[in-house]
């Protein structure tokens, strides 16, 4: 495993569409092991693949109750709304208020290739978003309502 370098938010491949895993090979499963290490080197509970430069569909989170890797993840259910604050390790130094689902469905494949749904409120909600959000070259800063002091 590996520590990656983190793009940050001037870089335009964060601003890009991430391309469909088609294929779970030694490539992805070493890609997501670094993405692991990287986010916890640099104390985040979630990293996309474009965050360190690589334009894949696959994320991974950590709120605390173990570490998910999620391949391909698609929300394909919403309820309710939470406005809460929110950082980014691609946009060092700044916070906000965004709004989010309180609760998501994901489905997405595991890194056996197996079709899998996820259930989140809260934070892991919040974070699930957040990531998918990054595979569409979507950042938080473009969706802040309110911007927070450090």
């Amino acid at each position: 495993m590996a520590i990656r370098r983190l793009r940050y938010v001037n870089d335009p491949i964060l601003r890009k569409k991430s391309r469909e895993v088609t294929k779970i090979d030694d490539r992805i499963k070493t890609l997501l092991n670094d993405m692991v290490e990287t986010m916890y080197e640099n104390e985040g509970v979630g990293l996309a693949a474009p965050q360190v430069g690589i334009l894949r569909k696959v994320v991974v989170i950590d709120v605390g109750e173990g570490i998910l890797k999620l391949i391909n993840p698609e929300i394909i259910e919403k309820e309710g709304e939470s406005l809460d604050i929110e950082g980014c390790l691609s946009v060092p130094n700044r916070t906000g208020k965004v709004l989010r689902p309180e609760r998501v469905k994901v489905k997405y494949l595991d890194i056996d290739g197996k079709e899998k749904n996820i259930e989140g409120t809260g934070l892991l909600a919040r974070a699930l978003c957040h990531e998918i959000d990054h595979l569409n070259g979507v950042l938080f800063i473009d969706k802040v309502v309110e911007e927070v002091e450090d």
